[in-house]
């Protein structure tokens, strides 16, 4: 079974990551796919190999940015 975490930010040579918990943990940034940002989403495989989950990634931007426009009208 997977995970899936979000990267919340970068600090030094980690990624700060959050589940859907809402715990927040480490992953060091060598260990990411190349081009990996904040706000993507990374799943987590069982054999230890991350990637970006772009299909889930652009499922939360486009939530979260719903949620702006509404709280600017």
């Amino acid at each position: 079974m997977s995970r899936k975490v979000v990267i919340d930010r970068f600090e030094g040579i980690y990624a700060i990551c959050e589940d859907r918990d809402q715990k927040l943990f480490a992953i060091a940034i060598a260990e990411l796919p190349a081009g990996v940002k904040e706000g993507h989403v990374i799943e987590i495989c069982d054999d230890g190999t991350l990637f970006i989950d772009e299909k889930e990634t652009d499922i939360r931007r486009e939530k979260n940015k719903k949620l702006q426009d509404s709280l600017w009208k």
